[in-house]
């Protein structure tokens, strides 16, 4: 089994001074998205599913027309929610992104003020993605190593989202525990490509990650974080 991991393209956080939640893509975003598309147009896929927040829709949209599907949301890949300051100040998302970080490090759990708590958003992503694998005949196994029991270990599985949700999944594939620093310890790009192979051992199989934030689609100048 390979699972693909497409990190979204450039965001328009800010728009004239003040932030927007849920935003689109920016110009150099939906390049992105199309480069990643074009890269990504000749492998073939048994599915392939998006996250319903609009930056990763968008990003996906070149890549379903590409790969000639429809388009399929997997409701679960949304991201950490933002606390709901749309329309106002950019300053102020930077301020409370600089608090967080200045946090001792248990208390970074809680998350942004007015936000999801990081601690939620794993449990609920970990949750969501544990029916997911399920519903594909794909489990963990009982036992302390990371042993995954595969029914289709030859699917290929393409999953466009977040840096949040993307990271969460790869770390938790591998058999990491979860940290409230996820963002910071998979760096991923715009628009770049994860990879995830399932490795047969004696009583299952165990997760590599072959590739990670892969962005060799795209031009120097068309790379960004």
């Amino acid at each position: 089994m390979e699972i693909v991991f497409v990190r979204h393209g450039q965001p328009e956080w800010v728009r004239d001074g003040l932030n927007v939640v849920d935003p689109p893509l920016t110009e150099l975003g939906h390049t992105q998205a199309a480069a990643m598309a074009a890269a990504l147009a000749d492998e073939e896929f048994d599915e392939v599913f998006c996250s319903p927040l609009t930056r990763a829709r968008q990003t996906a949209a070149p890549l379903f027309a590409a790969l000639g599907r429809d388009e399929q949301i997997a409701p679960w890949l949304e991201e950490i929610g933002d606390p709901d300051w749309h329309g106002t100040p950019a300053e102020m998302a930077q301020a409370a992104y600089e608090e967080l970080a200045a946090r001792n490090a248990d208390a970074r759990w809680e998350g942004l003020d007015g936000g999801e708590s990081i601690r939620d958003f794993t449990a609920r992503f970990r949750a969501g993605g544990a029916a997911f694998w399920a519903e594909r005949s794909m489990e963990r196994a009982d036992s302390e190593l990371p042993i995954w029991s595969i029914a289709k270990p030859g699917a290929r599985i393409a999953l466009v989202a977040h840096i949040g949700t993307n990271s969460v999944a790869i770390g938790h594939l591998l058999g990491l525990e979860p940290t409230p620093w996820e963002w910071d310890r998979f760096v991923l790009n715009h628009a770049s490509i994860s990879r995830v192979e399932a490795l047969g051992v004696g009583d299952g199989y165990t997760f590599s990650l072959t590739k990670l934030s892969d962005v060799e689609h795209l031009g120097v100048d068309q790379r960004t974080r």
